[in-house]
């Protein structure tokens, strides 16, 4: 029942009280006016009797006052439950789809460090998952519990504040049970309804041979009918139907919607922990990938225009002056040294077809101390004292050949 319906019957009651004090001040005063007529003292007496019996039925009705603050307790506190769970589970989920996106940027910046944060928080929110899933699971299968049989709960839980009679007929409310005030208004209809038979006939007797006596008996007339207006308003608040539609639309709420919302939110809860359970174990594997690229990229020469780390460098820091290649002749005496007979056969293409190739690659012809030919790379060109020491290595091992294998 709602604090207004719990409200409703007391305040009957308490109208009827005053009523009762009315009646008894004007019940007065008509007994000084009909003082010397004994039958109409008899009839006076008669209605005080009536009005006292019908305060003694309202009065056997139950308020239910102590049920009634529990139950207020109970609306207030899931209330403020609910909603504390509803904010807890959108800053979840909230924070769930901030760490994927976020991960999913540190993957394609390949950054590290944005990396092992988002691992530090997916491990937090995997923890909130499973906790999330085990309350979700928790409040599931003890409301579960309850819709198995929810009228043998309310039935062990109001026993000693509530009557089980009064309880059974709100929780069923068919045919077959009957309403436990039933007695109590019928008979508070039977005594309002001989008092206004009562006054009725005194104001046609009496109020001839007593004028005065017209205006309270009047006013006994109007309380016995805002009597009766009162107890066709209890009788329609003490009605089980209405409560138990509220109760039925209740159990269909919590039993069905209510179950179906915490199985959709633990599955939620059960995927967003399955993802956070890859996203660490691939986490690792990523920052792998990422150390193994770094350690390739640092065998690579820093002034290796083929590096991309150097072009990102070189992007970021344009050179101030005209750049040398990455195998521009440092001296001659070293280049002399370092050279080597080749094993593989010379070919005899002049150096100036490879130096204007050059020109037209780059624009200006580069200069290299070491030969490239038998390596697939791009013809090189050659400094002058480069020229004459290939050209002399060239001939020497043309002579080698020709002393072993004579013509």
């Amino acid at each position: 029942m709602s604090r207004g319906g719990h409200e409703s019957p007391q305040k009957v009651f308490e109208n009827a009280q005053r009523m009762k004090v009315d009646l008894e001040q004007h019940l007065a005063r008509l007994s000084e006016i009909f003082a010397a007529r004994g039958d109409y003292i008899q009839t006076l007496k008669f209605i005080q009797q009536m009005a006292g019996n019908a305060v003694a039925q309202l009065s056997r009705l139950p308020v239910w006052r102590e049920a009634t603050v529990q139950l207020t307790e109970l609306s207030d506190q899931t209330t403020y439950v609910e909603y504390y769970r509803w904010l807890s589970y959108l800053l979840l989920f909230i924070l769930d789809l901030v760490i994927c996106l976020v991960t999913c940027l540190a993957l394609a910046k390949r950054s590290k460090c944005l990396l092992a944060s988002m691992l530090c928080c997916g491990l937090i929110a995997l923890l909130l998952s499973w906790a999330s899933l085990a309350a979700d699971t928790t409040a599931a299968v003890g409301t579960s519990d309850f819709c198995m049989a929810p009228d043998i709960f309310i039935l062990n839980n109001t026993q000693g504040q509530i009557s089980t009679e009064v309880t059974r007929y709100y929780l069923y409310c068919s045919q077959s049970v009957s309403s436990p005030f039933q007695q109590a208004l019928t008979v508070f209809q039977r005594s309002v309804t001989s008092m206004q038979i009562q006054v009725s006939g005194l104001l046609q007797v009496a109020v001839p041979l007593f004028p005065t006596a017209e205006k309270d008996l009047l006013e006994i007339q109007l309380l016995l009918n805002s009597s009766e207006t009162s107890l066709h308003q209890l009788t329609a608040m003490l009605d089980c139907r209405g409560l138990h539609k509220d109760y039925l639309d209740a159990l269909t709420g919590i039993c069905y919607d209510g179950i179906e919302g915490l199985l959709f939110l633990g599955l939620s809860s059960l995927l967003a922990a399955l993802a956070f359970s890859m996203l660490i174990c691939v986490g690792p594997q990523a920052w792998k990938h990422f150390t193994t690229r770094d350690r390739d990229y640092d065998d690579i020469d820093d002034d290796d225009p083929f590096n991309p780390q150097a072009r990102r460098i070189a992007t970021h820091n344009p050179p101030r002056g005209q750049l040398h290649s990455f195998c521009s002749y440092s001296s001659g005496l070293g280049s002399q040294s370092s050279l080597q007979p080749p094993t593989q056969t010379i070919s005899n293409a002049p150096v100036s077809e490879y130096m204007n190739q050059a020109v037209l690659f780059g624009g200006n012809p580069r200069y290299e101390n070491v030969p490239l030919i038998g390596r697939g790379s791009p013809p090189p060109t050659y400094s002058p004292s480069m020229r004459a020491t290939y050209m002399s290595v060239a001939d020497e091992h043309l002579r080698h050949y020709s002393g072993e294998f004579p013509a």
